[in-house]
């Protein structure tokens, strides 16, 4: 299967191609969800089978697999690996110890195990490059596969009762279906074009389901939004790829990999450039400040949409993208020497922020939306620190429990009339029990209390923001410890607005069918035991299980590039797990006696104009689309407006005019000189001419016999004097 992993994004690409060309016809409208849901249950099995083959290749690797540091570059440019096979497994397993020491090496040792690379065919050849596809797969990448494999195939069940019924029904598994086969072919990129083309294809498909009710103007609106603004970011996407060319000659991403994990240091400035010119494509795709002002109008789609795009899809692309290219970045932001970077500063600047916002929405699905802001700025906080495990694991979990957190938004407003206003809800928790539940579960995972994933995954990017590489980054650790408490505290607020107190809505809100609500609880489920394959050594020891320990970076982390770069791994830390226990249960405890107790300060924006003043700066998302629309695009829009207007007025319309009225003038010309003087006048001196010969010849016509046999007898007599003389 890792040599055939193109089958995999192949299936929901032919699953598309049924449902929207032969779907309605063939099937029912009513019933291609089935096609959807059997291509992705395929796709599940297969990812399945790809991961357990890559964790046999890692546990034992056939020959030429393993590869060593020492690697040559041939004369295209391309670095190679010697293939000495199992020869030197005990050599690198020493050497994979070496780099677990220092207290850096998580008493584990990750072996060096070389990609499966295939390469089918040529898409063009042009200057004498030729222009390959093929995927690339490694543990990486399985992990991806099957991230947005379960994800996808839960949001394809759940889809069936949420949108049943939907005018476009059809279309909207044809492109959940495309949707999830962009991100698969984005996944498995064996070159940086076609990474590129799978970005695009994300960003297509999210721009047709986030505005797949577009006879609403706001759905069109934030259809378009997205879509723009992640065009902005695709500018630097482009610009990074081709420096990335212009260095190393080659679009092969495991080509580039290794040629700068071989010599780090030899291409430092055209690294930067493209690390730079790429963040500006992880913040529009990721939703990183400042360009993360689509992703919360993106809620306008489908709930399942809003699920799958924030949990598994689109905005995880750009941190996979750092995580596919981290030698690019961590060579690029010097990131095992320095103590503060660009893209550390981002993601921790934006985890902070959108935790912020959070607290000022009512829409549930747009608190998930700017949790989700805050979630996709930890992980790129990890990956600027130097924490590469600690962000993909935090990707991994993150996954599950923010599927079951929107899933669990939609099931809500499933049964109280479609509305996600939290004004409108309340004492939801009798009501809809399995809902309420899962959701508190994913809650609680997404807050960090033990034992469920999120816990784990956080407590490894605080670590890792507190050891660092060579130096600790101070500001980042204290980002993290502000959102782990932020995060805590919004989530038991939406939790208290949306199931306690009173119901405050309308009609009699009720469970969810069973087709929603079982996907809620293989979610629920995944977020309390997601955690498990990342434990830390010390975890598993008393069990005897310590073999167990580091799975994610035992089989997903790509080492064959990493080591190259020195990148090392903290030992577990009891006293920063409790740090981060502390701080989530304070939030946690600091809501609850707010909204359940009635303690705190309530009324201060009322009373209190700074606070009041605070608050409405929130409201109004720090006024960054006032910033955009008003000030940037509009100054941007009003003079090419209006020059535009004035081009059309002087120049289009004169010309226009302009020909009009030589047209009318030609016209009056014709009409007088032409059709009058000359055509009429010809017909009427005719008419005048046949007037007069009638008026001649009437006076022959007598009527008197005598005189037409005079006629007759001089014609005749005329005649033959003409036969006579000229005969």
């Amino acid at each position: 299967m890792l040599e055939n992993a193109f089958i995999i994004p192949l299936i929901p690409a032919i699953s598309f191609v049924v449902i929207l060309f032969f779907g309605k016809r063939f099937i029912g409208a009513g019933r291609v969800h089935v096609v959807g849901i059997t291509a992705l249950g395929l796709v599940w099995v297969l990812s399945a089978v790809a991961a357990f083959q890559w964790t046999q290749r890692v546990e034992d690797p056939p020959p030429g697999a393993i590869v060593q540091l020492e690697a040559h570059v041939d004369e295209h440019g391309d670095q190679r690996a010697d293939e000495h096979g199992d020869d030197h497994a005990n050599d690198h397993a020493a050497l994979s110890q070496d780099h677990s020491k220092d207290g850096h090496g998580g008493g584990h040792s990750s072996p060096l195990i070389r990609p499966v690379i295939s390469t089918f065919s040529q898409w063009w050849s042009n200057g004498g490059v030729e222009f390959a596809v093929g995927t690339l797969v490694d543990g990486q990448t399985v992990l991806l596969l099957i991230v947005v494999a379960s994800i996808s195939l839960l949001v394809h069940i759940y889809s069936s009762e949420y949108v049943k019924g939907d005018r476009r029904y059809v279309h909207y598994y044809a492109f959940l279906s495309l949707f999830t086969a962009a991100m698969l072919f984005f996944v498995m990129a064996q070159n940086i074009i076609q990474l590129i083309v799978g970005w695009e294809l994300v960003g297509v498909c999210s721009f047709v389901l986030i505005g797949h009710w577009w006879e609403e103007k706001p759905n069109t609106d934030a259809a378009l939004k997205a879509f723009l603004t992640n065009r902005v970011g695709d500018i630097g996407l482009i610009v990074g790829m081709i420096v990335l060319w212009g260095t190393f000659r080659t679009f092969d991403i495991d080509a580039i990999n290794t040629l700068i994990s071989a010599d780090p240091a030899a291409h430092h400035f055209a690294l930067l450039v493209a690390a730079c010119c790429l963040m500006a494509a992880v913040a529009s795709k990721s939703g990183q400040f400042p360009l993360h002002t689509w992703l919360p109008d993106a809620m306008a789609g489908p709930t399942p949409v809003s699920a799958l795009i924030h949990a598994a899809t689109m905005v995880v692309a750009g941190v996979y993208m750092i995580a596919r290219l981290y030698p690019v970045f961590y060579e690029g932001f010097s990131i095992g020497s320095s103590s503060i970077n660009l893209m550390a500063f981002i993601g921790g600047f934006t985890a902070l922020i959108g935790a912020a916002l959070a607290f000022a929405q009512w829409d549930i699905k747009k608190v998930l939306a700017y949790s989700t802001v805050s979630q996709l700025g930890y992980m790129v906080m990890a990956l600027g620190v130097g924490a590469w495990t600690a962000a993909i694991f935090h990707l991994f979990t993150h996954a599950f429990f923010k599927a079951c957190l929107f899933l669990g938004a939609g099931s809500v407003s499933h049964a109280a009339h479609h509305t996600f206003d939290m004004r409108k809800m309340g004492g939801l928790k009798k009501d809809m029990p399995h809902t309420y539940r899962t959701f508190v579960i994913s809650a609680l995972a997404l807050a960090g209390i033990f034992p469920f994933a999120g816990f784990w995954s956080k407590d490894e990017i605080l670590l890792g923001s507190l050891v660092g590489q060579e130096n600790s980054y101070p500001l980042m650790l204290i980002f993290g410890c502000a959102v782990a408490l932020m995060t805590a505290a919004y989530m038991t607020r939406v939790i208290w607005y949306t199931f306690h107190g009173e119901f405050r809505g309308e009609g009699h809100p009720h469970e969810s069918p069973k087709v929603m609500t079982v996907p809620l609880w293989i979610l629920a489920g995944m977020a309390v035991v997601a955690g498990a394959f990342n434990l830390p050594s010390p975890v598993l020891e008393p069990f005897g299980l310590e073999g167990l320990a580091h799975r994610i970076q035992t089989y997903a982390e790509p080492s064959v590039y990493l080591s190259g770069l020195g990148l090392s791994h903290p030992d577990p830390s009891l006293a920063m797990a409790l740090v981060g226990s502390a701080l989530a249960i304070s939030g946690i405890l600091v809501t609850y006696l707010y909204y359940w107790r009635g303690m705190g300060p309530h009324g201060m924006t009322q009373r209190n104009r700074y606070a009041k003043n605070g608050y409405t700066f929130l409201e109004n998302k720090y006024y960054l689309d006032h910033l955009y629309n008003d000030v940037v695009v509009e100054t941007v829009k009003r003079p090419i407006a209006n020059w535009a207007n004035r081009f059309n007025q002087n120049v289009l319309d004169g010309a226009v005019n302009a020909a009009g009225e030589t047209a009318r003038d030609t016209g009056r010309w014709i009409y007088k000189w032409i059709d009058q003087g000359a055509i009429d006048g010809s017909v009427h001196a005719a008419a005048r001419g046949a007037d007069s010969s009638g008026e001649g010849l009437r006076a022959i016509q007598s009527g008197k016999v005598q005189n037409y046999g005079q006629l007759l007898f001089g014609s005749a007599a005329v005649l033959a004097i003409v036969f006579v003389i000229v005969v």
